[in-house]
């Protein structure tokens, strides 16, 4: 058993539970990989020739200032006040930037975009530094796009091959003054940066989802929100800019998800209080009504963007409640994962799971059974609260789906001999669980049906796979 993880985390997690330490524990950790990471991508900057670490610097008079400006303007803010920069750097999606650049710094050739990652580098350290409130100047380079202020907004530039931002920081003021533009102040707020110019487009931040839980950031800006350009992850759309419109579709949303979250237990509103930080809105996939509302809805995470959930808008607070249950899972299982090693299976995609049409490998089958397991939970606790019957039977139907996926799958993970000690004690509690959820039966009708289901997903998978 690994030190870090005790028997009793690891059984509170095989629940698709985890109290107040076991989620501790793993977004500690988190952190601090974080910071590591931070710290090899500052190393791997300095070891880099020249050339490759004046990227991003821009043209322009004066010194350009590079990866190692940047870091001591966060050592500086940091002095000031850790928690602000903390902030920023533990953002979730300053994972993705952070690893795309350590990549770039690390190959044998640099990346045609390791000049546009080094230089985000510089908007990072800048915006820790306002929330710090430390009064400081620095030049940034002009993005192609707009200049991304992690967390606190971006600003519409104007490209150029020598454009050059100048950007300061005053008691009150941050002033921002891209070459041969009109300077934009902007106001520093707990929440982000604002301004009535029309070329600054601020944060937007929701409102915590119970009391005592910190607010959660709808990130329509960062230009690391996904992937890099080209094909995303399986069955997601791109990332959705930012629109008053959508955003405000989102609050109102959001206004009552907590309320659906809490309905599905007290668990799921506290994993969310302790891992969700932010939330990337994607584009409506196909199938969608125009508005975005509808059936089709996709979504996912990143493990390197711990705490982000990405997804298009659901039609329903309960279906965003779920999405949450079902994406937290993954991220709580990742976490896991990387404190104590639940398996040696290889990674080969051998293996058929009810939930996808293609050939999966055993990671993705416990990540898979593992999520489906909590919306199982879930979606039981809402159809045994519900007292519409139009919800009940909702409720019920998605209920039954998700415990006869599970179920198909359960088999293999038990009969894995490659699970570590930990991963046989996590899947032990598993099994516990899915018997557990029979004491409360859905009726006859929703579990035929979601017997079909399965059994249908799985000739389906036959035929395309040829097994």
């Amino acid at each position: 058993m690994s030190p870090a993880v005790t028997e009793r985390t690891l059984r509170e997690l095989g629940r698709t539970e985890g109290g107040t330490d076991a989620l501790g524990l793993l977004v500690r950790d988190q952190h601090t990989r974080r910071l590591i990471l931070l710290r090899a991508l500052l190393d791997a900057a300095d070891d880099a020739p020249a050339a490759v670490r004046a990227a991003g610097a821009g043209a322009g008079a004066g010194p350009p200032a590079g990866p190692r400006d940047h870091w001591a303007l966060l050592e500086e803010a940091d002095r000031a006040d850790r928690a602000a920069v903390r902030t920023v750097l533990l953002h979730p999606l300053a994972g993705p930037w952070a690893q795309r650049c350590l990549r770039g710094l690390t190959t044998a050739a640099p990346t045609p975009e390791l000049a546009a990652d080094l230089g985000h580098f510089g908007a990072l350290a800048a915006a820790a530094a306002i929330r710090a409130r430390l009064p400081f100047t620095t030049r940034l380079t002009a993005p192609a796009g707009p200049l991304v202020l992690p967390t606190l907004g971006a600003l519409r530039t104007t490209a150029g091959p020598s454009s050059v931002l100048h950007l300061a920081m005053t008691a009150s003021t941050v002033t921002v003054r891209q070459c041969h533009q009109s300077p934009v102040a902007l106001e520093p707020h707990d929440d982000g940066l604002r301004s009535d110019d029309p070329r600054w487009l601020p944060a937007h931040t929701l409102p915590p989802l119970r009391d005592g839980a910190p607010p959660v950031r709808l990130d329509d800006l960062d230009p690391y929100r996904v992937a890099a350009p080209g094909p995303q992850g399986h069955g997601l759309s791109a990332a959705a800019g930012p629109d008053p419109a959508e955003r405000a579709a989102w609050a109102r949303l959001w206004a009552r998800t907590g309320s659906a979250l809490a309905a599905g237990g007290a668990q799921r509103s506290a994993e969310a209080a302790a891992l969700l930080r932010c939330l990337v809105p994607l584009c409506p996939p196909p199938g969608s009504a125009p508005s975005g509302e509808g059936p089709a809805q996709c979504s996912g995470t990143r493990r390197e963007a711990f705490g982000a959930v990405l997804s298009s808008r659901p039609a329903t607070p309960a279906h965003l409640a779920s999405t949450l249950v079902h994406e937290l899972q993954h991220t709580k299982l990742a976490a896991l994962a990387a404190l104590a090693p639940l398996h040696h299976e290889d990674a080969t995609p051998r293996h058929f799971a009810p939930w996808r049409s293609d050939l999966r490998p055993f990671d993705g089958l416990l990540q898979g059974a593992y999520s489906h397991l909590a919306l199982a939970d879930y979606w039981q606790r809402l159809a045994l609260g519900a007292e519409q019957l139009s919800r009940r039977d909702l409720a019920w139907a998605e209920h039954a789906r998700c415990r006869e996926q599970v179920g198909a799958v359960l088999p293999v993970l038990a009969g894995s001999g490659a699970l570590t000690r930990e991963g046989r004690v996590l899947v032990n509690e598993m099994i516990a669980v899915y018997h557990r959820l029979s004491d409360s039966p859905p009726p006859a009708g929703h579990r035929a049906r979601a017997e079909a289901y399965v059994r249908t997903a799985r000739m389906i998978w036959r035929q395309r796979n040829g097994t």
